[in-house]
C-alpha cells in the first residue's frame, strides 16, 4: 500500500503545486489520479520513486518513509512508463526492456529470456526483439515501456499519461492491454491522466483534482457518476453537455448512461 500523509510541494515563495494532499493508494488495485494541467498529478506520482522530494508531509510505501529509503534503489523496485515512453535510442527493444534487471546484476542472457517473455507478455511480435525504437510505431514504443517498466516485477507501477501521445484506435488497444495485464498480474498502479474516460476505465479508484492536488472527489467510478460531488467535477465528467455514455470498468463490465445531471440513468450490456 502507498500511503501520502499531508505532502505538499512548493517551489519558489509563491508556486504551490501540492498545498496538503492525504490518499491511500491500496495493493493490488489501480489508482488514476485525474486533472487538468497544473492540478499536481505529476508531482503527486513522482513524489512515489522520489523523483520529487515533498516540501512537507511523509510518503510511505507499506508502513515504510521512503525518505529513509536511497532513491536510486527505491526507482530500481519501482515500474515507471512515461508519455513519451523514454526508451533508450541507441538500444534494441530487448536491451530496453532488460535494462533494470540488467542493473540489478542479472546475467544478460537471463535479462534476454525476461525480455522476450515480457514482449509476448505485453502483444509484441519476437521480431521486433533487434529493432530500435526509431523503426517502431508510437504504439510499440509504449508497449516497450510497460514491458521496461515490469521487467524487474515491481510491486508498483506508475504510469505518467502513458498513452497520451498515440492516436484513439491505438489508445483505446493499450488501454484494454492494461486492464487485461492488471487482471492477470495484480500490481499496484498510480496512474495519471487528464481524460476522464480513460480514468473511468481503468481506475478501481479515482481521485478527481483541483489547482494545488486539492481534491474534488475521490470513488469509483459509479459511485462518482452517479454523484458527483461538485459543479467542477460535473465539468470535468462532461455531463453539463447533456446524456452521454462513458464506459466505467466495474464487476459487471457493462455501460453506465448518465444524464445531465449526473444519475446514473441505466446500464446497458457491453457491445462488441
Amino acid at each position: 500500500m502507498i500511503e501520502f500523509e499531508h505532502v505538499s510541494k512548493h517551489y519558489g515563495d509563491s508556486t504551490v503545486a501540492v498545498a496538503d494532499f492525504s490518499a491511500r493508494i491500496p495493493a493490488h488495485t489501480t489508482t488514476v489520479l485525474v486533472g487538468s494541467s497544473g492540478s499536481g498529478k505529476t508531482t503527486l506520482l513522482r513524489m512515489v520513486n522520489r523523483m520529487v522530494e515533498p516540501t512537507g508531509g511523509r510518503v510511505l510505501i507499506d508502513g515504510e518513509d521512503i525518505a529513509g529509503t536511497d532513491p536510486v534503489a527505491l526507482r530500481r523496485r519501482i515500474g515507471y512508463v512515461m508519455q513519451s515512453g523514454g526508451l533508450m535510442p541507441h538500444r534494441s527493444v530487448l536491451d530496453n526492456i532488460a535494462t533494470v534487471p540488467r542493473l540489478l546484476g542479472t546475467s544478460r542472457a537471463d535479462a534476454h529470456r525476461r525480455a522476450a517473455d515480457l514482449m509476448e507478455l505485453v502483444g509484441l511480435a519476437p521480431t521486433l526483439a533487434k529493432r530500435y525504437p526509431a523503426q517502431l510505431s508510437g504504439g510499440q514504443q509504449q508497449r516497450v515501456g510497460v514491458a521496461r517498466a515490469l521487467a524487474a516485477d515491481p510491486n508498483i507501477l506508475l504510469m505518467d499519461e502513458p498513452f497520451a501521445a498515440v492516436d484513439p484506435i491505438v489508445r483505446a488497444d493499450l488501454q484494454a492491454e492494461l486492464v487485461r495485464l492488471q487482471d492477470e498480474l495484480g500490481k499496484t498502479i498510480v496512474f495519471v491522466t487528464h481524460d476522464m474516460d480513460e480514468a473511468l476505465l481503468l481506475g478501481d479508484q479515482i481521485i478527481i483534482l483541483e489547482e494545488g492536488a486539492q481534491v474534488a472527489q475521490r470513488g469509483t467510478g459509479p459511485e462518482i457518476l452517479a454523484a458527483p460531488a461538485n459543479d467542477f467535477v460535473a465539468g470535468f465528467l462532461g455531463l453539463h453537455r447533456g446524456t452521454r455514455t462513458l464506459h466505467v470498468r466495474d464487476n459487471t463490465q457493462g455501460r453506465i448512461v448518465v444524464d445531465e445531471r449526473g444519475r446514473a440513468a441505466g446500464r446497458l450490456a457491453e457491445g462488441p
